[in-house]
């Protein structure tokens, strides 16, 4: 889900204190950990003052799936994030709200958010305890308040006892709601791809994959840095060359040299979260190697690393890289019934 924040909320930062060592793989649905996977940076968000528990993730996972979220209780945040699609919203070039209202954006997967400094296409929230708030709140989402969210909660004859195993007793608060939700989006960590495999030496790449790996480097991976596959930076990409309809971060920072420049997505599971671009105007990931090779679009704020415009990609090029890009699948993470909306 994606909603336009008009003001930068407060930044709040934290001190990693995990290692980069991997630890295993949780098996059962309470085994619920955080790690940071082998090779990974130290994740933004540690859990410092949020331990992850068996209960609270519990609590998170039933809220983040249960439509009382909404105002007229049946949008859910798991309405738009599908686990079978990585938590992206399968087909649908922006988000489906109440009453059939549709969004702007197209809203993102969901994985590895413990290591995103700020959310949102335009980098509008910065905390993942509040991240939540956004489409609550956002008429065309959602459309709730915050309070009457709690009031429905504490009204209800399940939540009160799930909150006083989270936290000890039954006083629900936003604080608390919104900690276990972190709780359980935290976790959802994606590092068991081919890709992964392979860089942990327990995998091989075919030819084309080989190619595609290398020509990602070559020509991708300025913007897209590996292991995350993601700089976390705000780019213009070429897509428009005049940007009244969403001004991307500029919205949010009010400053004219961030016109159309919109956060840069993960590749991890791209071949699963069609259609792409912030406004999902792209169904293949075809069409978004075309638009690279041959559609960037030139003005004031297009990043410096495409001002020479228009990338050489031959069509083997480009199928060698689509092969590449699917190594990005972690299928692991997509049927881990921990993350399942009925375990």
């Amino acid at each position: 889900m994606e909603r336009f924040i008009g003001i930068i909320l407060l930044a709040v930062f934290f001190t990693a204190c995990n290692d980069n060592e991997e630890e295993p793989e949780p098996t059962g649905s309470s085994a619920v950990t955080f790690y940071v996977p082998n090779g990974f940076p130290a994740p933004v968000y540690t859990f410092q003052n949020n331990t992850v528990t068996p209960a609270g993730f519990e609590l998170g996972r039933k809220l983040f799936y249960d439509p009382l979220l909404s105002n007229d209780s049946t949008i859910s945040c798991g309405s738009c994030h599908q686990q079978g699609v990585a938590f992206a919203h399968a087909d649908h070039r922006v988000s489906h709200g109440i009453n059939g209202l549709l969004g702007t954006r197209n809203a993102p997967a969901l994985f590895n958010i413990a290591w995103i400094p700020l959310f949102m296409h335009d980098g509008g929230i910065n905390h993942l305890e509040v991240q939540p708030l956004g489409p609550i709140a956002n008429p065309v989402e959602m459309d709730e308040d915050i309070s009457d969210v709690l009031m429905k909660l504490k009204r209800s004859s399940y939540y009160p006892g799930q909150f006083a195993k989270a936290f000890g007793d039954d006083s629900i608060t936003t604080q608390r709601m919104m900690r276990a939700m972190a709780q359980f989006m935290g976790t959802m960590i994606s590092a068991n791809s081919k890709y992964d495999q392979y860089r942990a030496g327990k995998a091989t790449l075919s030819a084309a994959e080989t190619s595609g790996l290398n020509l990602f480097r070559t020509h991708c991976e300025s913007c897209h840095r590996e292991p995350l596959l993601t700089d976390m930076n705000f780019r213009n990409n070429g897509l428009d060359s005049v940007f009244v309809k969403d001004p991307g971060r500029e919205r949010i920072t009010l400053q004219p040299q961030d016109s159309g420049k919109f956060k840069v997505p993960s590749l991890r599971n791209i071949a699963l979260t069609k259609p792409y671009m912030h406004d999902g105007r792209f169904e293949y990931l075809s069409q978004v190697l075309d638009h690279y090779s041959s559609g960037i679009k030139q003005s004031s704020t297009l990043d410096p690393i495409l001002s020479a415009g228009n990338i050489p990609l031959s069509a083997q090029d480009k199928s060698d890289i689509i092969a590449f890009l699917q190594t990005l699948t972690d299928y692991t993470f997509i049927s881990d019934k921990r993350f399942s909306e009925n375990p």
